[in-house]
């Protein structure tokens, strides 16, 4: 099969490298086997290739990506049904997308309804599922509460307006060009922050009297997070779930307490993932993940937002499998808007 694969790390223009031989990984017990036909691209596959991402980090060389669309080929032992359904899914490891099959766990497979067109079917799944989890798992946002969302023209944070708009929550999105704040106003954001022109904590001062937000969403991390802090309301919840403005704050020595003491605020953590065996995974990491029955709660509740138009796939680039390494770039160094979908 083709796949793109690295064998050293660096830049994605400079290591990664279209092979045409690589062996089809096969399923093993609980796992699908997939002819992909989309892949769609994300930060932490970024963070991988250039070696900083401590979370997935497979020896050399691998195939990058962690999130594919296709049809099932095969399954292991306990995962038969799938065969022959069009699925996204996480492939197993978090990588091992950017090829013409991978495998993936049943548990982190999704069913994607034929009738969702490409490209927008296969940029549905990690953003609107890691957005949920924030929102309504961890935060529980809801009618009356305002919501700050930062990165809100990315993948996540365009997700995460529309859900926040669809809880009838206020939405102040955060975003960085004058197309990504027309894109969130477009999404029904009620304030909208264009943060290389305007300081975002005055501006959400401002919008709130001076009361701050009730939710935070924060996919960036580091400095961000910390003027974050300044924004929050009494009794607010700020979730941080990624670490968009560099990985390297993953293995910060610690957050500073006083803020947070002095806000009177929460702070939460959300990180994805579904799994059929939890309290094993809890007894061996110490690591909460919710069980593979929330994520098909989740994404039968994805499923119908979508089919009633309230919420939408956000896709700025579409682009064919000869072309991953640029559009990488492109997502590298912040010019693009939503998600960036790889076509095989």
């Amino acid at each position: 099969m083709r796949a793109w694969r690295v064998h050293e790390f660096g830049e994605p223009l400079d290591v990664l490298r279209l092979e045409d031989d690589v062996a089809a990984p096969a399923p093993g017990p609980g796992e699908v086997q997939i002819e992909v036909s989309a892949c769609a691209l994300n930060l932490n596959d970024l963070d991988g290739i250039h070696g900083r991402y401590q979370t997935v980090r497979p020896p050399l060389p691998y195939t990058p990506g962690m999130e594919v669309l296709g049809r099932v080929l095969a399954a292991g032992p306990g995962a038969e049904h799938w065969v022959g359904r069009r699925v996204a899914a996480v492939p197993s490891g978090a990588f091992g997308g950017y090829a013409e099959v991978a495998v993936a766990p049943s548990d982190m497979t999704f069913v994607m309804p034929d009738e969702i067109a490409m490209p927008d079917a296969a940029a549905i799944l990690m953003p609107f599922h890691l957005a949920w989890l924030a929102l309504h798992e961890r935060a529980r946002v809801g009618p009356g509460d305002t919501l700050l969302v930062h990165a809100a023209g990315g993948g996540a944070g365009s997700a995460a307006v529309q859900l926040g708009v669809a809880a009838g929550a206020r939405v102040i999105a955060v975003a960085g060009s004058a197309e990504k704040v027309a894109l969130c106003r477009s999404l029904g954001a009620h304030v909208v922050v264009d943060h290389s022109t305007t300081d975002f904590v005055d501006a959400v001062l401002d919008a709130t009297d001076g009361r701050g937000v009730d939710v935070a969403f924060d996919s960036v991390g580091g400095a961000v997070t910390e003027a974050t802090y300044r924004c929050m309301a009494f009794n607010g919840r700020h979730v941080l779930l990624g670490f968009a403005s560099g990985i390297e704050a993953e293995d910060e020595a610690g957050l500073v307490p006083r803020p947070i003491l002095f806000g009177n605020f929460s702070l939460y953590g959300a990180c994805l993932a579904y799994t059929s065996g939890a309290a094993a995974l809890k007894r061996a990491s110490g690591f909460n993940f919710m069980s593979s029955d929330d994520g098909r709660r989740i994404h039968e509740a994805l499923l119908r937002l979508l089919a009633a138009e309230t919420i939408r796939a956000v896709v700025g680039q579409d682009v064919k499998f000869d072309e991953l390494p640029r559009a990488l770039d492109a997502m590298q160094r912040r010019v693009t808007t939503g998600r960036t979908v790889v076509r095989l």
